[in-house]
């Protein structure tokens, strides 16, 4: 049993796919998903990096072994969360360039020395660590050149170009499908799509004829202070090596945490704080404990009248600016917690203490006047309370409420 088969079902295969099932349904998928040919399609587009990210894993032996038994979480703490682009994995699938020869116009542009994959890795930071900078020690796993055989994947010379599809990995096959022949490719079995064999006897004993193995290997990341989610930091030269290819990068991608106290905005830094209504009317004192374990006396002065909702800045106390280290501010919003019921105490004070209350339009003398008490709205009320505050109106479809509706029946 496999703990999950999110990628499995992205390329319409069992858990059980052989590594054939798994080329032929990825080229399918490819080939109908592509970017060149469905130009200006968001989802068609998204579907692309789903399917290409689902074959970069199931289709490497070491990455699909630890998807199966721990899931994508796995592949995070395994060090193997990273992935090819998605571009890059279409090019080495199909021999670089476009599969679709311009037939969709433009297509993908192939310069100079062919590399192995860049390895995608996405490093999550706390708000915390961006406010001092840090540097991360993170492991991955990547292909190194087998130093036994040098790439060969066995003794020099016994390794053989298939003579089944004379190297190409690919078998053209037909079929007759009552007057017609359909003609399709189809993974080469005498190679399993290498374009090469080699005797049992002949292979790398300590490769087992793969030419690569798996090494893990260790990167210091300077995570700089301010630096912002996306911002992606690139190794030259550290990622997958293969044989006849230059080695690959790898890049780190850059997301904050969410944090339990503060909210950022670029360099800006936001803050709630809920004060009781005496501090809010008579000022007082309130503390912040900021990122770099400091903490913020902010004085309200008497008198100064803060309202539910105010918003107040500290200048200064933001984050630091990325590369330039001049800081943002801070802003404060206020939430005022009012007495609950029974809490108050001499009310008849607040007449004396308080502005005088704002004048309200009265009933004439000849008017009929009714008394009545608040009372808390109930469960079964609040949903038609919280549509009145949120100043909804009217439902969904447009009805005020209370009209009468008329329905239309077939005929």
């Amino acid at each position: 049993m496999v703990k999950e088969t999110k990628f499995y079902e992205t390329l319409g295969v069992p858990p059980d796919a052989s590594e054939a099932q798994l080329r032929s349904a990825y080229k399918k998928g490819a080939l109908k998903w592509h970017p060149d040919k469905n130009q200006g399609n968001e989802a068609a587009q998204e579907k692309f990096k789903e399917l290409s990210h689902a074959y970069e894993v199931l289709s490497d032996p070491q990455k699909r072994q630890l998807y199966d038994q721990y899931g994508e979480e796995g592949l995070e703490q395994g060090g193997a969360g990273g992935g090819m682009a998605a571009e890059d994995l279409f090019a080495q699938f199909f021999g670089g360039g476009s599969a679709f020869g311009g037939m969709f116009g433009g297509g993908m542009r192939e310069t100079g020395p062919k590399k192995a994959r860049t390895i995608h890795h996405v490093h999550k930071v706390s708000l915390e660590d961006i406010y001092r900078g840090k540097v991360s020690k993170l492991a991955l796993q990547k292909s190194v050149i087998c130093s036994s055989c040098e790439g060969r994947g066995g003794k020099e010379g016994a390794v053989k170009t298939c003579p089944g599809c004379n190297g190409a990995g690919m078998k053209t096959m037909m079929r007759q499908m009552g007057p017609m022949i359909q003609r399709f490719q189809t993974v080469c079995p005498d190679c399993q799509g290498e374009g090469e064999t080699i005797r049992d006897k002949d292979r790398c004993k300590k490769c087992q004829g793969k030419k690569t193995i798996v090494e893990r290997k260790v990167l210091h990341v300077h995570v700089d202070r301010g630096v912002k989610s996306g911002t992606k930091i690139d190794f030259k030269g550290e990622g997958d090596q293969i044989p006849g290819l230059l080695p690959g990068d790898v890049q780190f991608e850059i997301e904050q945490k969410p944090h339990a106290r503060f909210q950022r905005k670029d360099d800006d830094l936001f803050y709630h704080s809920e004060i009781d209504l005496l501090t809010a009317l008579a000022g007082g004192a309130i503390y912040i404990e900021h990122l770099d374990e400091r903490w913020l006396t902010v004085n309200i002065l008497p008198g100064e009248v803060i309202s539910p909702g105010q918003v107040k800045m500290i200048r200064g106390q933001g984050m630091p600016s990325y590369r330039h280290h001049d800081f943002g501010n801070l802003y404060i919003q206020f939430d005022v917690k009012f007495p609950q019921k029974g809490e108050m105490r001499n009310i008849e004070k607040l007449e004396e203490i308080l502005p005088p209350r704002m004048p309200q339009a009265k009933p004439t003398e000849d008017a009929m006047v009714e008394d009545f008490d608040l009372e808390d709205v109930d469960a079964h009320n609040q949903a038609r309370a919280q549509g009145l505050t949120n100043g909804d109106d009217e439902d969904e479809d447009g009805v005020p409420p209370g009209a009468e509706r008329m329905q239309c029946a077939s005929q």
